[in-house]
């Protein structure tokens, strides 16, 4: 018997329901007012202005809020801030705050909130956002619901740092005067301004949401209980929204060989949309440290070697587009106009050829995120392979694997990044020399050091003229893509599978399911 039809058979013959919740609550529909969500993995915590992983963005994202909410266009749309201006200079930003906003404990919310979390708390905590923070000169509050950043200079990308999972706000009353941010008995049972409210959290099984019914926006959220489930593997998590047992399954949370038959399931939808602002982007570090990755024309012939577009088909069955470089296309100023590296055999050995490789075999680091992912790194094997460059895996868990790239221990290593809609935020990290750094697998993990790159992204930043910004940004992707720091491989798709038979509108802004289940309807 498969696992799958084993999952099946137990759960409805012994009553039970997934992740130790009874049948009876995963099987309510409109009437309970209740969503089961699939969460992978398991969040580590859920204090989101201390932990940015995508899991726990996706169900603290409910229970938080940023002053700012992003579109799908990434244009900034009202949250706590009911709205914001900006002086001629481009040094001052003014938002003035909802009213009537309320913490989850029943306090006020009110622009000495906003001080505390920025300039107290996440200052200390939220280590991408410490580094565009860096930019503020001062945060002052003239009143409870006015708060103003005067900025040390002009910074293009300014709104886009209020999103909920890039600025939390975090309760003064609870934080303040505490000793120690990280280990405050406050984190386990968090508190925000949010629609959903945490309820219980029984750890291996599932996180239960509640609906705020003291939440300013009338009529949201109309769910009255989320679910998110932690189930072990790929295939009893498709099991389980096969049968009918869970509502939602994100992006990555199943194989994507599942996902084209998992949509086809009477009442069921997929939609790639949700993940603008994040913008995954998908390549080949290339440690750039040392030989033969130290040399340009061999990187150039990594990349040649690379059948992209067989990766999308084989390994993402065509949720994936082929990269053209360092901007993901969703990302603002993505410009096309740079070199194209389209699979060519005799190019790559060419170049290898004039590079000097000595035929020494190199290590490739999987990324270790499930059966999708092995796949791909043994299409990068052949390809290197087939090109004539000796490859060897080694293969690792997810400690391992970020153990070995906070090391800068590898040749080559699979990774994915969030881009954050604009290059400023998500993308300078990767290539500017400031952020060489041990200890984190996503900032500039290659070692690739440009002083007309980092002068680029710096203007890049400061500017605020669109147009300006726009060639900035034009000249560093042309500069990059000849020089090719790392492999690029593929704009990701990630692919939400959804029962629209029972939901509608759960997608609604540029961060997806991070901010969606409030304003999603029950049918």
């Amino acid at each position: 018997m498969k696992r799958r039809e084993l999952f099946q058979l137990t759960a409805a013959g012994m009553g039970l329901g997934i992740a130790g919740v009874p049948l009876h609550v995963l099987a309510q529909g409109k009437a309970g007012g209740v969503i089961n969500a699939v969460v992978q993995p398991e969040p580590p915590g859920l204090m989101l202005g201390i932990l940015q992983n995508a899991p726990t963005q996706m169900v603290a994202g409910n229970i938080y809020e940023g002053l700012v909410r992003v579109d799908e266009k990434l244009n900034p749309m009202p949250g706590l801030a009911q709205s914001w201006a900006m002086s001629s200079d481009g040094l001052t930003y003014t938002f003035k705050l909802q009213n009537g906003v309320k913490w989850h404990d029943g306090k006020p919310f009110s622009s000495a909130d906003v001080v505390f979390s920025v300039d107290t708390f996440l200052r200390k905590t939220h280590a991408r956002l410490r580094g565009n923070l860096g930019v503020i000169d001062s945060i002052t509050a003239p009143d409870a619901n006015t708060v103003v950043f005067k900025l040390k200079h002009t910074f293009g990308p300014f709104l886009g740092l209020f999103e909920v999972g890039s600025m939390p706000m975090v309760p003064k009353h609870i934080y303040e005067g505490a000793a120690d941010f990280l280990n405050h008995p406050a984190n386990s049972a968090p508190i925000g301004t949010g629609p959903f409210k945490f309820k219980e959290w029984v750890k291996g099984s599932y996180i239960h949401l509640t609906a705020n019914e003291s939440y300013r926006e009338a009529g949201v959220p109309q769910v009255k209980d989320l679910y998110f489930h932690v189930i072990p593997d790929a295939a009893s998590r498709a099991a389980a929204f096969e049968s009918g047992k869970v509502d939602v399954v994100p992006g990555g949370a199943v194989e994507f060989f599942d996902v084209q038959r998992l949509s086809k399931l009477p009442g069921v939808s997929v939609t790639t949309k949700g993940h603008e602002f994040f913008a995954p982007h998908s390549w080949l570090w290339l440690n750039n440290r040392r030989k033969p990755f130290d040399n340009v024309k061999f990187r150039q012939a990594v990349m040649y070697a690379l059948d992209r577009e067989a990766m999308a088909k084989i390994a993402w069955h065509g949720y994936a587009k082929v990269a053209t470089g360092p901007l993901n296309s969703a990302v603002k100023f993505h410009s096309n106009k740079v070199t194209h590296y389209a699979r060519d055999l005799n190019k790559a050995k060419a170049l290898l050829k004039e590079s000097g490789y000595d035929g020494k075999p190199l290590r490739l680091l999987p990324m270790p995120y499930g059966e999708s992912w092995m796949r791909l790194a043994e299409i990068i094997r052949q390809n290197l392979m087939q090109a004539g460059v000796k490859v060897e895996m080694v293969s690792t868990d997810v400690a391992g694997w970020n153990q070995r790239l906070n090391e800068w221990d590898y040749d080559m290593a699979v990774t994915y990044v969030f881009q954050y809609g604009d290059p400023a935020l998500g993308v300078a990290r990767n290539y500017i020399s400031s952020q060489i750094a041990k200890g984190s697998p996503f900032n500039n993990v290659e070692g690739y050091s440009n002083p007309k790159v980092d002068a680029l992204f710096d203007a890049g930043a400061k500017e605020i003229d669109p147009a300006r910004r726009a060639a900035i940004y034009e000249e560093v992707q042309k500069l990059l893509v000849d020089e090719v720091p790392v492999a690029w491989l593929h704009e990701m798709q990630f692919p939400t599978l959804y029962r629209s038979s029972k939901v509608e509108g759960l997608i609604n802004s540029g961060i997806g399911l991070n901010d969606g289940f409030a304003r999603a309807k029950l049918k």
